[in-house]
């Protein structure tokens, strides 16, 4: 499929970030970072409002604006859809509520079979309508990429069965090994509803995309293979048409990542755990890097993160397609002037790692 030719990743096919999903050269490493937008910053405690992140999601510019918030402040190089992985299955009648200080929580769990007359098809234009307005907003407005995102099938399976976020996954796992059926059933109609909902955002306006698997590295990798590869695979392979990045990304999954980047995904991010000249060679040359700087970290002082982040810079070697990130998202408590001074630390000295010193 063809995406219009006013569609912004065509303007802007030769920024960085995108250059860099490509593995081409770059004038400077490109960054931005996984939760960029909200908590950590004032001008979102400003405008946030009482009402809850899902009510916020679902105002169009509202959520605009706080999506912008953090490409104002910090000069990254692309910008995050400001949403939830939940917000599809909510949207469908699921019931899942963002309660601060938990996560995610679901009213009633997945239990067994009946469950799943529950996930319905997906329908963007109608059931998300404010998504799609949020990004058509953002697509005008901005000047560098725009990442849309899902949450990728394990991971929103594990909050349906758990019922709220799991140290364990223990009922989950328990599913996927007693009721392979069911679960192959559940993760084909989660798989949907991803593709669906990835999609509207890049024919929207969105020019990368990204599945985020927060909860894979629970898995082995038999049982990541076995039972959800075929499914993050039939995503990625379902999306390649629109011809945008397509990033792929997990926590604890270290010995995941050969099976993520085999799963189709043009950038694979890689959390704090492993360096990135080891991502680098599980992952293979095909693959785009991103990360890994541990969200921690940011929360020291600025000469400890100087010297984290030129070890992380060092590991990547200059070489083409990384994109810098953290491990995982930034943490409420960062200081924001920390992550600019990191953005300008990263954009003036990212190509040049012999020159790196602690």
């Amino acid at each position: 499929m063809l995406i219009p030719t006013d569609h912004p990743s065509h303007a802007l096919s030769e920024c960085v970030y995108l250059r860099a999903c490509r593995r081409q050269s770059v004038g400077h490493v490109p960054v931005w970072f996984q939760r960029q937008a909200g908590r950590s910053l004032p001008e979102y405690r400003n405008i946030r409002g009482p009402g809850s992140i899902l009510e916020a999601i679902a105002d169009p510019s509202l959520a605009a604006e706080i999506t912008l918030q953090p490409v104002r402040r910090y000069g990254v190089d692309a910008a995050i859809l400001f949403s939830d992985i939940v917000v599809p299955v909510n949207a469908i009648g699921f019931k899942v509520d963002v309660v601060p200080g938990i996560g995610p929580t679901v009213e009633e769990p997945f239990r067994d079979k009946s469950d799943l007359k529950r996930l319905r098809v997906l329908e963007p234009e109608v059931d998300t309508p404010y998504v799609l307005e949020t990004v058509g907003i953002l697509a005008k407005e901005l000047k560098i990429p725009l990442i849309g995102f899902a949450g990728a099938p394990f991971t929103i399976a594990s909050y349906l069965i758990e019922g709220q976020p799991s140290r364990t996954h223990a009922r989950t796992k328990s599913l996927m090994q007693s009721e392979p059926t069911i679960w192959h059933d559940l993760m084909e109609r989660l798989s949907d509803i991803a593709i669906a909902s990835m999609r509207s955002q890049v024919l929207a306006g969105a020019s990368a995309i990204q599945l985020f698997d927060s909860w894979a590295g629970a898995l082995s990798a038999v049982d990541y293979k076995n039972y959800v590869f075929p499914h993050s695979q039939r995503v990625f392979s379902e999306l390649e048409d629109l011809k945008v990045p397509r990033a792929h990304f997990g926590v604890g999954t270290s010995e995941l990542l050969s099976l993520m980047s085999d799963a189709g995904a043009d950038v694979v991010g890689a959390d704090w755990r492993v360096p990135l000249d080891e991502v680098r060679r599980r992952v293979g040359p095909n693959t785009a890097i991103q990360g890994n700087l541990d969200p921690a970290v940011c929360l020291a002082t600025w000469p400890v993160v100087k010297r984290q982040a030129r070890e992380v810079l060092k590991a990547a070697n200059g070489q083409p397609g990384h994109i810098f990130n953290l491990g995982h998202g930034v943490l409420p408590e960062t200081d924001p002037e920390i992550l600019e001074r990191l953005v300008e630390l990263v954009h003036t000295e990212g190509l040049q790692p012999e020159s790196l010193t602690s």
